[in-house]
């Protein structure tokens, strides 16, 4: 499924796999606008502050968020092994980020990542993120890996900051 039906509401992320390529599909409703979401995305101060499971932190190492630009931060709980992500953004706009997304533990495994910020005219705004990965393999090790926990951790920080007044 590309798209979502109009009429449900995601308060907790809908995580799917395409059966045609691939694929991931994320759907998450947020109580702000697009605008706020996309400052989520890549304002690097706010990024480090959601992104990942509970209980781990985020530290930038390299965040350019402009088409071409490049990003790279390190993520893990205190007292484990931290965990190196990077990529780089292709199109960067209010309603849309594409970007690469490598864990370089496995630098072999690039996803091609989309994210997008519909307005739902309501006060709320739709996340759909895709990540398109290189084989149905990886795809499926990425859906057994528990990223729905991150996922879910992190779009509820995201809540947190809307409610709090940071976005």
């Amino acid at each position: 499924m590309s798209t979502a039906p109009a009429d449900t509401r995601y308060d907790q992320a809908a995580i799917e796999a395409d059966q045609t390529v691939p694929m991931i599909h994320i759907w998450r409703d947020f109580a702000g606008t697009p605008e706020q979401l996309f400052r989520a995305h890549t304002d690097p101060e706010l990024f480090a502050r959601w992104i990942g499971p509970e209980h781990t932190s985020a530290e930038i190492l390299e965040w350019d968020p402009t088409d071409n630009g490049k990003w790279r931060f390190a993520g893990g709980g205190e007292g484990e092994e931290r965990f190196y992500f990077r990529g780089s953004f292709h199109t960067v706009r209010p309603d849309k980020i594409v970007q690469t997304f490598t864990w370089e533990a496995m630098p072999d495994g690039v996803a091609l990542e989309t994210v997008t910020f519909e307005d739902l005219g309501d006060g709320r705004t739709r996340l759909h993120a895709t990540s398109l990965c290189e084989s149905f393999e990886d795809r499926d090790a990425w859906l057994r890996s528990g990223m729905e926990v991150g996922v879910n951790d992190g779009y509820a920080a995201i809540d947190r900051l809307l409610a709090d007044g940071t976005l």
